[in-house]
C-alpha cells in the first residue's frame, strides 16, 4: 500500500517541487490549491499518473479528504510581498483558519502534519545569524505583519496541537529559495533581478543594497523539508543556505550571469524590509544530517535556463492573476 499524503499550496512554487518529490519517492500524492497565486501548469504533467489527484479548494473553509491519510505538507500561503499585500486578508486566514482546519484534518486522519513557516518570523532580525532560539523583532501592525504574524500565529497553534492532543507535528522555517517555477513578478529578489535583465530594463534595487540574503536552491529545500516530515522532531528547524551576499553585489552578479549591460537603481527600502537574512543551519546538520549542496552559481544557471525559456508574453506580463476575485470580506 502506498502511504498517501496531502500537499497545499500544490500548484505553487515550492508545493509543484515537493509533490514531484513525494510522487518519486512512491507516495499517492493528494494536491490541493485554491489556485489564488498557484498555477496549473505547475503540476499538469503529473496529472496522468494514478498515485496523483487534485483538488481544487480553500483550506479557509472545510476540508474533506475521502480516506486515510499519513501526512500533511502545509504550504498554503501567498508567500511574496506583491501578493500578501494585495491579499492581506486572505494570508492572514489561510494562516489561521487554515492552519486550524488541517491540523482538525490530521488529528482526525491520525496523520503527521509538517507546516511551513518562513524567515519571516524573525522579522528584521537582531540576531545575526539566526537561531532556532531566536524569538524575532516584529512589527505585528505593519504592512508586513499580516505575512509574519499568520506564519508566527501558525507555529503557535501547531505546538499547541502537539502539546495538547499529542499529534504529530514537523515545523521548517525556510529561509529564500529559489528554482525553476518561480513567477516572474511576483517581488522576490531573485525573479524580480532576473525578470529586469532579460527585458533590457535597469535593475532595481530597494535601501543602499547592502542588505543580506542568502539563497537555497530548490532541490536542496524539498531535500531539507522530507528529512524533517521523515524525522522525530516537533521543533521549528531553519532549512535554508547559510551563504550570504548583499543586494548589490548579487545584482552584479544577475547581470555578469545574464550578459547583459543594466545599470542598477535605487529606490526607497519598504517598511520593516529584514537587512540580514542568514540561517544557522548547525540542528538541521545535527538532526538531519542536511546542509545544501547546489551552489548558487549552479542553481542560478538552472533558473536563468527556466526563465529563458518562458515566452515574450509571459516575460512581459505584470500580473497573471486577479486578486479581486478572490479577496474576502
Amino acid at each position: 500500500m502506498r502511504k498517501r499524503i496531502l500537499i497545499t499550496g500544490a500548484a505553487g512554487f515550492l508545493g509543484s517541487h515537493l509533490c514531484d518529490k513525494f510522487i518519486k519517492e512512491g507516495y499517492h500524492v493528494i494536491a490541493m490549491d485554491n489556485l489564488i497565486t498557484g498555477d496549473l501548469k505547475n503540476i499538469e504533467h503529473l496529472f496522468k499518473l494514478e498515485n496523483f489527484e487534485f483538488s481544487h479548494h480553500d483550506i479557509t473553509k472545510f476540508i474533506h479528504v475521502p480516506g486515510e491519510l499519513d501526512y500533511i505538507l502545509h504550504f498554503a500561503s501567498p508567500a511574496s510581498p506583491i501578493d500578501y499585500l494585495k491579499i492581506p486578508i486572505q494570508t492572514l486566514k489561510v494562516g489561521s483558519l487554515g492552519t486550524h482546519n488541517l491540523l482538525g484534518l490530521a488529528k482526525e486522519k491520525n496523520a503527521r502534519i509538517l507546516i511551513a513557516s518562513t524567515s519571516e518570523i524573525y522579522g528584521d532580525p537582531l540576531v545575526h545569524p539566526q537561531t532556532e532560539e531566536y524569538f524575532g523583532n516584529v512589527n505585528t501592525i505593519g504592512p508586513r505583519g499580516v505575512y509574519d504574524e499568520a506564519k508566527r500565529f501558525q507555529e503557535s497553534i501547531t505546538m499547541a496541537y502537539h502539546r495538547f492532543h499529542g499529534l504529530e507535528t514537523r515545523i521548517v522555517r525556510i529561509f529564500n529559495t529559489y528554482g525553476p517555477r518561480m513567477r516572474l513578478n511576483d517581488g522576490r529578489v531573485i525573479p524580480a533581478f532576473i525578470g529586469q535583465a532579460l527585458r533590457g530594463e535597469d535593475l532595481t534595487i530597494f535601501g543602499d543594497g547592502m542588505q543580506t540574503r542568502s539563497f537555497c536552491y530548490v532541490s536542496d529545500q524539498v531535500d531539507g523539508v522530507y528529512k524533517l516530515l521523515l524525522s522525530d522532531y516537533s521543533l521549528p528547524v531553519n532549512i535554508g543556505n547559510p551563504y550570504e551576499i548583499t543586494i548589490k553585489d548579487f545584482a552584479d552578479e544577475i547581470i555578469r550571469l545574464t550578459g547583459t549591460e543594466q545599470k542598477v537603481t535605487y529606490k526607497e527600502l519598504p517598511q520593516d524590509d529584514p537587512l540580514q537574512r542568514q540561517p544557522d543551519i548547525s540542528l538541521a546538520k545535527e538532526l538531519l544530517g542536511w546542509e545544501p549542496k547546489i551552489d548558487r552559481s549552479e542553481g542560478m544557471k538552472l533558473t536563468l535556463d527556466y526563465f529563458k525559456s518562458l515566452t515574450k508574453e509571459e516575460l512581459h506580463q505584470k500580473d497573471h492573476k486577479d486578486f479581486k476575485k478572490h479577496i474576502l470580506k
